[in-house]
């Protein structure tokens, strides 16, 4: 099948019910489906041909949803790129994908002083001065298009990780993968009524736009925040104005800004808030039920297999404290030690997955494939248990600290941190020390003046002693990625002036 069936289903339901909304820009569902099928037509009319591949590199707008959108519909392969990264970092994933075409906007032109000799440059919006590029609208001038007759397991969506470890890599996700990924939201996430309303605010280049699809074809209306920044006041007054019933993705640190700035403004068309991306602590989550209501839903997925790996449910996300749920439709999730053995219920190991959700492999990088798939398995990184099939996340494994021989899990010294009244946000990471191997070093943003002892001894009173901080950095804020991932690298590299 062509993922791009999504579209038409969403057309088939609601041809003249808008389908993207930003600011006073409206277009139906019949609009979006006429302008995505002359798109797809004009890109092979620029020379590409089925399987190239198209890097979109913008912030949220109309123009990137029809670009992704007709890159399915033409058979092309869409590679969605976060915006905010350096011209030589966008550099790196074209070279590497071997991308045909490239569509920029007016905030992301500069990928294109150094582009290899061949690749096509589209630029959305102001064209001026660009004499290499052709305008999105001009592409649009083509007759429209069919659909192109792609197989299940060609690809669809090149997810590029986000290299706070290193170079990216590039996830191949076929259309048997965002099918099944869109399956598996509608049977276990939430069906999306008729009349739906999704808000987009996190970037759509990743778990946002993911969520694109499954909702594009059940009709619903989606809203794209305007702006290039998150604005938690925007989000709210967007809510409002179009009674709103579902934020399509956010991550935790979004939701915390979400939750303060709606405390005393109640938001009653809000039925579901989809959270990842990252840890989603308790005590976030209990304010964020108190504030919002039973509307926050948990998720864990991966580039590697998309959004869908597990689900809380939101009337269940309390009543299991630490846990992202039970494993989606069709997937398969089990925990295993260091030689791949299965450990019992309860054992901490790594998480591995199995199911159509889970990616090809790793583009044109053979050996990281090899390593993160064996007998169709994906090794996910993360450390975690089941817990009466439910999974519980412990950290990822290269965030594990071992200190004196033991091993310390900087969750659950962030969890305790966040416990105290004077703690705003927190991020745990463990630093060489002559002695122990590693020491715990925690960063703090804070509410008031609480003092590196108080937090050290509030610790101290609620974990083993080996658990606790030796160190407690405060900071006016944490380092974050565009989709809002604390980045702890940058944490360990932290230097005392």
């Amino acid at each position: 099948m062509n993922i791009a069936a999504l579209l038409a289903d969403g057309i088939a339901r609601a041809a003249d019910r808008p389908a993207l909304v930003q600011g006073d820009r409206t277009l139906t569902y019949r609009a979006l489906g006429e302008r995505v099928g002359r798109l797809a037509a004009g890109y092979a009319g620029l020379g590409l041909r089925r399987g190239d591949r198209i890097v979109l590199v913008m912030p949220n707008r109309p123009e990137l949803v029809e670009a992704m959108w007709a890159a399915f519909h033409g058979g092309f392969v869409a590679v969605p790129v976060n915006w905010h990264l350096h011209p030589d970092e966008v550099g790196y994933i074209v070279r590497h994908s071997g991308a045909s075409a490239v569509v920029v906007s007016e905030e992301t032109a500069a990928v294109v002083r150094d582009l290899p000799d061949g690749v096509r440059v589209v630029r959305v919006g102001d064209t001026a001065g660009s004499d290499t590029a052709v305008s999105h609208e001009d592409v649009l001038a083509a007759e429209p298009a069919p659909a192109a007759d792609t197989g299940d397991d060609d690809p669809a969506w090149l997810f590029y990780t986000s290299g706070t470890t290193g170079r990216p890599k590039g996830a191949t996700l076929t259309h048997r993968n965002l099918a099944a990924m869109a399956q598996a939201y509608l049977v276990d996430l939430d069906p999306v009524a008729d009349g739906s309303t999704f808000l987009h605010a996190a970037p759509l280049t990743h778990g946002s736009g993911m969520y694109l699809l499954p909702s594009t074809a059940r009709g619903a209306t989606q809203v794209i925040a305007p702006g290039t920044s998150f604005s938690p006041a925007g989000f709210v007054a967007l809510v409002e104005e179009h009674g709103v019933t579902h934020a399509a993705f956010l991550a935790p640190t979004m939701l915390r800004r979400v939750v303060d700035e709606a405390r005393d403004r109640p938001l009653p068309t809000l039925r579901s808030v989809v959270v990842g991306g990252a840890a989603l602590y308790q005590e976030d989550l209990r304010a964020a039920v108190d504030v919002l209501g039973p509307v926050v839903t948990q998720m864990y997925g991966q580039g590697e297999a998309p959004m869908t790996i597990t689900v809380m449910p939101a009337d269940e996300a309390l009543t299991r404290p630490g846990s992202c749920g039970r494993p989606f439709h069709g997937v398969e999730v089990r925990i295993v030690d260091a030689e791949g053995e299965l450990l019992p219920e309860g054992a901490d190991g790594e998480v591995l997955v199995r199911g159509d959700v889970v990616m090809r492999g790793y583009w044109d990088d053979p050996a990281a494939t090899a390593a993160a798939l064996s007998d169709g398995w994906l090794r996910t990184g993360d450390i975690g248990h089941l817990d009466a099939g439910y999974l519980h996340l412990t950290d990822r494994a290269k965030d594990v600290i071992i200190t004196g021989g033991s091993n310390v899990y900087p969750r659950e010294v962030e969890e305790v941190l966040l416990t105290h009244p004077g703690v705003r946000e927190a991020a745990v990471v463990g630093v060489p020390d002559p002695e122990w191997g590693e020491s715990i070093r925690a960063f703090v943003v804070a509410v008031g003046e609480p003092t590196a002892d108080e937090l050290i001894a509030h610790c101290r009173d609620r974990l083993a002693s080996f658990k606790k901080p030796r160190e407690v950095v405060f900071v006016a804020e944490l380092p974050k990625n565009a989709t809002g991932k604390i980045l702890k690298r940058e944490l360990r590299q932290f230097r005392a002036s």
